[in-house]
């Protein structure tokens, strides 16, 4: 159930939003948006949710979970209105439109808010009505970068002219627990409270994952089941062995073979199917080609079961802890994003091929071998990142990681320059000279080896190898190793 247009006034009323500064803008995902405000001696977490039959406003006292990915219409807010001073918060008539216009500088913004269940969106406007940007792109509305969005001249009745029809048919809840009608409303919307309560989103976590489990069960059965034909393989081979085993009573033309089983724990006749065109020891090279086929396949249905066996485990595991979060948001996040929570960023610095560095706020990747310095090419560098070898030897690909807005120190450069000459064949010469370039200027060698590139822009830096700052970079390395400091002992 969404809110109505009097408990909307109620929660503005309690919000008293005019003197607020916006802060920072939240996206969990593409129905939720959180502002993070401030005034008044107090902050406050300010949640828009979209979600039909859950629209809503109201301060939120749980935590709000952060998107792996920046979402869109959060990033245009934190460019655009971020650190803006909230003037007037109110609602335009009682149609459930929220208008809230901040002031940035010399610019004001209009940030409408449309709590309709099934039309539900933010749009902001400059003061003109100019449309700037809108969570829900609509075209057919106008709601898109450039059209123009001003609700107030669409509206009909106002409040008092139409109250004595709604104040009956409208009237603020009353709901359970303490505190304001915001603390009032955050809990019960997230224990009953609509599609983003946790009742709702547990079973809508068990639909999902008790589906996915239903089909990779039939599936295992399936596969079992063959298992259990393939099972049999072995008796293939005892056919072609009793086949050899009798070439001389087997006649030209014969269809059926009777035989000793001598596989048999007990003693008896074995019947054998022939093809009569076909020599015995070609009849026999066809049940032993058989069998061969057989174990293979049931080799990889083994190895099929296996599989889903564990991704059984790995859905029963995801469900059980989408069952015991207690933060709806966070739930409501994990559902969208199938389930799981991302690998911390210490894991994914483990992925990334060669050896990492940190000095000064500044990341310096090396890779190895021609392999990594391809994948590093590939996938973990981008054109603005400065890109260092040494000149005349083989060795290392060293990557300076760009940071926005900054310009790449000398000393950063001389930590760089140092472990591309370290890890190159010029290491024991003591100095030598280096290229260096941003990445966008590597050129693939056509037909070249993996990994191999031809330079252009390049600058040449001459570095003599300092044992001290190389001591200092392997204290700063991602998953230490002591390869430098034995080299550097073998030196002195």
């Amino acid at each position: 159930m969404s809110l109505n247009w009097k408990e909307i006034n109620l929660i503005l009323s309690e919000l008293d939003l005019p003197g607020f500064q916006i802060q920072k803008a939240v996206q969990t995902t593409y129905d939720v948006l959180s502002l993070k405000i401030h005034g008044k001696g107090v902050s406050k977490n300010l949640l828009i949710a979209l979600t039909p039959g859950a629209c809503r406003i109201h301060e939120t006292f749980k935590g709000i979970p952060k998107n792996d990915t920046p979402l869109r219409f959060a990033e245009f807010l934190n460019s655009r209105i971020v650190n803006g001073w909230i003037e007037t918060a109110d609602q335009l008539g009682d149609n459930r439109i929220l208008r809230i216009i901040v002031r940035l500088g010399v610019h004001r913004f209009r940030l409408y808010i449309r709590l309709w269940s099934n039309a539900a969106n933010v749009v902001v406007t400059d003061e003109e009505g100019t449309v700037l940007d809108a969570m829900r792109r609509l075209p057919k509305r106008g709601e898109i970068s450039g059209g123009h969005y001003a609700p107030e001249t669409a509206l009909g009745p106002t409040v008092p002219e139409k109250a004595r029809e709604r104040v009956r048919e409208y009237e603020v809840r009353e709901l359970p627990g303490p505190g304001s009608f915001n603390a009032q409303i955050d809990a019960w919307y997230a224990e009953q409270g609509g599609a983003l309560s946790l009742e709702n989103l547990r079973e809508q976590a068990r639909r999902i994952f008790e589906g996915r489990m239903g089909r990779l069960k039939a599936s295992l059965e399936r596969l079992k089941a063959k298992e259990a034909d393939y099972a049999a393989a072995d008796r293939l081979k005892e056919y072609g062995d009793i086949i050899l085993a009798n070439m001389a009573s087997i006649k030209s033309g014969d269809e059926w073979l009777e035989a000793d089983n001598f596989y048999a724990e007990a003693s008896g006749t074995l019947r054998i199917k022939l093809d009569p065109k076909k020599t015995p020891a070609a009849q026999a090279e066809q049940y032993y080609e058989q069998y061969r086929k057989a174990k293979n396949g049931r080799a990889e249905i083994q190895a099929e079961i296996e599989s889903g066996e564990e991704g059984m485990k790995k859905l029963e595991l995801t469900l059980a802890n989408l069952l015991t979060e207690t933060n709806p948001l966070s739930l409501h996040k994990l559902l969208k994003t199938g389930g799981t929570k991302p690998p911390p960023q210490s894991k994914l610095d483990k992925k990334r091929p060669g050896l990492s560095f940190r000095s000064k706020d500044w990341l310096i990747i090396v890779g190895r071998d021609a392999a990594e310095n391809d994948e590093l090419l590939r996938k973990h560098v981008k054109g603005n990142d400065l890109w260092l070898h040494a000149r005349d030897y083989p060795g290392s690909y060293v990557f300076i990681k760009q940071r926005s807005g900054k310009t790449v120190p000398l000393d950063i450069l001389l930590d760089a320059g140092n472990l591309a000459l370290f890890y190159s064949k010029g290491r024991n010469h003591g100095e030598g000279d280096l290229f260096y370039t941003p990445v966008k200027f590597l050129r693939r060698a056509k037909n070249g080896p993996k990994g191999l590139v031809i330079p252009t822009q390049e600058k040449n830096l001459h570095v003599k190898v300092e044992e001290k700052r190389l001591k200092a970079l392997e204290q700063c390395r991602i998953e230490k190793r002591e390869v430098i400091d034995k080299v550097c002992a073998r030196r002195a």
